[in-house]
């Protein structure tokens, strides 16, 4: 554990600190009567280059599968610290994984994007993309806490003035 911290950060000091990862889904073939497949994000995980580049099955057995699917890029954005805090404010943050179903064949599904911006996430449920999210490892929140203390500064609050009190041309 100490090796993948010092990893964690050694990253952070470059302009954009990045962390590679690998994302595991879980897949179930039918699980109701409406549905061939379901899928659920199940971890995120560091990737050091010993999983590879390409996608890969870790086990099936009967209806359930597991896929590992490695280099991806977490990249922390300055113009994101506004969504890094509220993640960390949640109180239990998260890492949020976008991801996407193949049309051609509904029973394979891969990792699209990764996220650590509870902003971010938003914009892309809002784009009806599939989001999910999975607990945010400990040294993960560390390195996140340290770069958005040190980027994010709260915008200060600007008071609305009631329409009464506006010209008719501002209302």
């Amino acid at each position: 554990m100490g090796q993948r911290r010092q990893s964690v950060y050694a990253v952070t000091m470059s302009p954009k600190p990045q962390l590679q990862v690998a994302v595991v889904i879980d897949r179930i073939e039918a699980p109701t009567q409406w549905e061939a497949w379901r899928f659920r994000v199940a971890d995120v995980i560091p990737d050091q280059g010993q999983f590879g580049n390409t996608p890969r099955r870790l086990r099936a057995d009967g209806p359930h599968a597991r896929f590992l699917h490695p280099g991806h890029t977490l990249t922390l954005h300055r113009d994101e610290a506004q969504g890094y805090y509220l993640n960390l404010s949640s109180g239990a943050p998260v890492c949020f994984v976008m991801w996407r179903v193949a049309e051609d064949d509904p029973s394979r599904a891969w990792p699209e994007l990764v996220t650590l911006s509870y902003e971010e996430a938003g914009r892309l449920l809002d784009a009806q993309e599939r989001v999910d999210n999975v607990p945010l490892a400990p040294e993960w929140v560390e390195w996140l806490a340290a770069f958005t203390a040190e980027h994010y500064r709260p915008q200060p609050r600007q008071r609305k003035r009631p329409a009464s009190f506006q010209a008719p041309a501002q209302r």
